[in-house]
């Protein structure tokens, strides 16, 4: 039994093309049937990794007897988000629009002329908690849809309508005072969990946008406080159950407020905005645990999520043999049996696994709440063979966990994804000074701009060896920044220019000159019940935000101002909105930090292979410098292009040495060549 997903390639699609279900994936052949038959579309969004996507298949699209309503009565359309979050963001709206939270699966009813009336999440096969059994809702929805077709249509135009409100753009617009970072930091930063760290209680997610405003609230202001919130939460999810202390890199969320009980999928998102965090962490106290953080999440990336041409994979399952978390989690008697006796008891003190364990089936959840010494004290030995025994016990526990079942890896190479995560490994290049992480990014680059980037326009998805769907905002913009970021740490000229060609394309697509703003979707998609302006962050940074911030950073090295009014327009529309909600646009209020402060340019006059210039760009990646622009510039080449040419002009190296100059507000420094007078500087 086979359906039309066994055509696609997705691999969420394709999990679902064995299904009795008669499936049809998102396009005009399914809405021509709709339209014909009379009949409304059930729509079924979600993703690969999505656990309870997998709950729900098993209960009910796998059930024949469920299948057979759904054939009947509806026309059913299955959509992967990660390949069409346009469509997703549209119709999760009818969820909150009807009082409850979003999420995957996400169940909505649809006229044929793909109105929504109805829709949810996950829905039992069973009447529980006061709601109706998945069989029961269909049936129902049925009958409405027959016999009470005027409220059907009434409810469709009343959603549709409050839908294209919410999702157009802002008619206001407002300038943000000189002090507002100080000001919205003060507000997340009474969110801020002070025992556990993070956002809030269960379930807690990373949030890195919203610790990066507090990042640079804190440079600004000088409030330590507001950085001492961020490594906390920081040390607190590298030592809980959320990040994989055996095999390196971050599962999606917490359960519960300590960090403890993950929902066990990996996201590339989530690993490239975390590493990236992690690195500016490093870059502000220099800690150790930041820095081997981020580099084992980056090595996990590499040995897990890159593809043979260089490209990043999209997702790493939560469950495996039948069970989330499988993979993960241990108990006493396999660390005994691995490790043997002695090193299976101090590894079991050491990551919390005991006899009565703190996770399903008797096993346990890894963490490392316990320190070398408090372990060592217990059983009267010395921190030093503590930490020997824990570092071989994690080489032979990653060895022995290679020997099971792995979870599923959706191969799919999403675009924006990989602007984030190329963007994560430039930086980490940078600051660690490490070769082989600068490659990787620039591996990545490259195949992007050669199998996604064609005739002038880019392309979300590639799947074996085809690149489809016309790229969104985000897109465009991480894979612009994502340029920057290679150029900036490798002084690689043709990521700056794939970076402008990055964004002309995408203004000639997304930039809406009678609204005077950016909209998320393209300015010629058929397939939409609404043209989405899509401002908030979700577990990716906006990519309004992001193109944003491509524009600024665009504008110093070439010196086009047009992009910093465009920047400026789209900026004020949103200041209202984000002053008053700071946690749904982090990433846009540290754009429009960089709007205000302007740049940090960073000119270094030298050779880019000498010693000494090296050293110079070594101090500047290595500092904590948000709105940092940095430019290398062999002596003798004469006046650069932009905002920074500008600045430097022709001037030169002093006394033959490699020369920073380091220019704010249209001030320049006077010429250094000492790193520790330019570590001052910045």
């Amino acid at each position: 039994m086979s359906n039309r997903l066994l055509a696609e390639s997705s691999p969420y699609l394709r999990q679902h093309a064995h299904n009795p279900v008669d499936w049809y994936p998102w396009g005009e052949e399914a809405f021509s049937r709709s339209r014909e038959l009379n009949k409304p579309i059930c729509l079924s969004i979600g993703y690969s990794a999505c656990h309870w996507c997998h709950v729900m298949e098993r209960e009910s699209f796998e059930d024949a007897q469920t299948a057979a309503i759904m054939n009947e009565h509806f026309v059913n359309i299955k959509v992967d988000r990660e390949e069409r979050p346009d469509v997703d963001h549209v119709y999760q709206l009818v969820v909150q629009l009807m009082g409850r939270s979003g999420g995957w699966p996400l169940t909505v009813f649809l006229t044929p002329d793909l109105k929504p009336f109805f829709g949810g999440t996950y829905f039992s096969p069973v009447e529980r908690y006061g709601m109706p059994s998945f069989q029961t809702l269909l049936h129902g929805i049925h009958d409405a849809y027959v016999n009470r077709r005027s409220d059907v249509d009434d409810s469709a135009r009343d959603i549709t309508a409050a839908i294209a409100k919410i999702t157009g753009p802002s008619t206001e617009s407002a300038d943000a005072p000189a002090d507002f970072l100080a000001t919205v930091a003060q507000k997340l930063d009474r969110r801020i969990d002070t025992l556990h760290g993070g956002f809030g209680q269960s379930p807690k997610f990373p949030n890195t946008m919203n610790h990066d405003v507090l990042l640079r609230a804190a440079r600004e202001t000088g409030n330590e406080t507001l950085g001492e919130s961020v490594f906390h939460s920081l040390r607190a999810m590298r030592a809980g159950g959320i990040y994989d202390q055996i095999g390196g890199g971050f599962h999606r969320y917490s359960t519960d407020t300590e960090w403890l009980v993950p929902h066990f999928e990996k996201m590339l998102y989530d690993n490239a905005l975390l590493a990236r965090l992690y690195v500016d962490a490093w870059r502000i106290n220099k800690a150790e645990v930041y820095r081997a953080t981020a580099r084992d999440t980056l090595r996990y990336v590499m040995r897990e999520m890159r593809s043979p041409e260089g490209a990043f994979y999209s997702t790493q399952d939560a469950d495996s043999e039948g069970h989330e978390g499988r993979f993960f989690v241990w108990t006493q008697a396999e660390l005994r049996e691995t490790l043997g006796e002695s090193d299976g008891r101090i590894a079991a003190m050491f990551f919390g696994v005991t006899e009565r364990a703190n996770f399903e089936h008797g096993a346990s959840i890894l963490t490392r709440h316990r320190s070398f010494d408090d372990v060592a004290k217990e059983i009267g030995a010395s921190a030093e063979h503590v930490e020997q025994v824990i570092d071989r016990a994690t080489k032979a526990l990653f060895d022995a966990r290679e020997k099971r079942i792995k979870p599923f890896l959706d191969e799919k190479v999403i675009a924006s994804w990989n602007g984030l995560m190329i963007g994560a490994f430039a930086e980490a290049g940078g600051a660690f000074d490490e070769v082989e992480f600068l490659d990787v990014a620039k591996q990545a680059l490259a195949f992007a701009r050669s199998k996604l980037w064609h005739a002038g326009g880019l392309r979300r998805i590639y799947k074996d060896g085809v690149a489809k769907i016309d790229a969104f905002l985000d897109d465009y913009a991480d894979l612009a920044n994502a340029a920057l970021d290679v150029y900036e740490n490798t002084a690689d000229a043709s990521s700056l220019g794939f970076a402008s060609e990055l964004v002309a394309a995408a203004l000639a697509r997304f930039w809406d000159e009678s609204e005077n703003t950016l909209f998320y979707s393209h300015k010629d998609a058929a397939d939409l019940l609404v043209r989405v302006t899509d401002p908030y962050d979700s577990a990716v940074p906006s990519g309004i935000s992001s193109m944003c911030h491509a524009l600024l950073r665009l504008s110093v090295f070439n010196g086009d101002t047009s992009l910093v009014a465009k920047a400026e327009s789209t900026l004020q529309k949103l200041t209202t909105q984000a002053l008053d909600n700071p946690f749904g646009f982090g990433n846009l209020l540290s754009a429009l930090s960089r709007y205000r402060e302007g740049a940090t340019e960073v000119v270094i006059v030298g050779n880019p292979r000498d010693a000494d210039v090296r050293t110079l760009c070594a101090e500047v990646r290595a500092s904590y410098v948000p709105n940092r622009a940095l430019v290398i510039v062999p002596p003798g080449s004469g006046a650069i292009a932009g905002l920074v040419g500008e600045l430097i002009g022709n001037r030169s190296q002093h006394e033959g040495r490699a020369t920073a100059y380091v220019c704010k507000g249209r001030t320049c420094s006077m010429p250094v060549t000492d790193p520790l007078a330019l570590r001052m500087l910045l």
